[in-house]
């Protein structure tokens, strides 16, 4: 299992294939396995890295609270261990708003982003109050029942449950509790702008509650193209990779060359 250290902390990731690299970020107690057909069909093409959180999945427990900037410094170590000097950079749900913080905090770093049921700040109560509910069981330490849900929202097959599912429950509560907390306050929004480099924005046509950020994004991002993939609601990486897929080869076939990708 391939870990590195960075300031204490087990960093647990995987590499995959050859060419233009391609980091994928997490939402709160999933994990890299979230992105398992990301890995196996991309890595045909690109470099594909994936890899846990601090206190998420293989990785250890981290005494420093999760933040998103601690998470973007932590990508930029992984390049740095995998001595790759850009790389474009995909986050899913909260985990795009990582992806935001990484191109914003390294823009020297950053081929370009894609941002799959992304979101830039939490506006709406609804979402709030999920979150909310997600910090409250990661308080409770009811990781096992947060974990259920959230693999069976996010898989498409027995197999796909049961994987995310052994992986989410090795979250450690606190760092998990964490992660949450911190989406609930983050907000780049007014800085959107500062982000040159060309982002790709995936929503599902029926995630509507999620169709106020793509439009957020839309307008703030200087470079980007939206598209709202059919007939699928939040879940994109698992329940319509083969769409996910193609869509990010364009991009980064695209885009890549013109950046000087590897």
């Amino acid at each position: 299992m391939p870990v590195t250290n960075i300031d204490g902390v087990d960093l647990y990731y995987h590499v995959q294939g050859k060419g233009i690299p391609i980091v994928f970020i997490h939402p709160p107690l999933l994990t890299s396995m979230n992105y398992i057909y990301q890995v196996n069909e991309l890595s045909n093409r690109f470099k594909v890295i994936v890899f846990d959180i601090r206190g998420h999945g293989n990785s250890s427990f981290s005494e420093k609270a999760l933040t998103y900037p601690l998470i973007s410094h932590d990508i930029k170590q992984l390049l740095d261990h995998l001595k790759i000097d850009k790389a474009f950079i995909c986050g899913y749900s909260t985990g795009g708003s990582i992806a935001l913080d990484f191109l914003l905090t390294y823009p020297k770093r950053s081929l370009g982003g894609i941002l799959i049921g992304a979101l830039s700040e939490v506006k709406d109560l609804s979402l709030k109050n999920k979150i909310t509910l997600g910090v409250k069981l990661a308080e409770w330490k009811a990781l096992k029942a947060l974990a259920l849900s959230v693999s069976f929202t996010n898989s498409n097959t027995g197999q796909l449950f049961k994987d995310l599912y052994i992986n989410a429950k090795k979250g450690q509560a606190q760092n998990v509790k964490q992660y949450y907390q911190y989406s609930l306050q983050y907000n780049c929004t007014a800085r959107l702008n500062q982000i040159k480099c060309p982002v790709l924005l995936l929503y599902g046509e029926k995630d509507k509650a999620f169709h106020r950020y793509a439009h957020l994004l839309q307008e703030n991002l200087p470079v980007n193209e939206c598209i709202l993939i059919g007939d699928i609601k939040h879940q994109l990486p698992t329940k319509a990779a083969v769409a996910v897929n193609n869509f990010i080869k364009q991009f980064v076939s695209t885009h890549g060359a013109q950046n000087g990708g590897n």
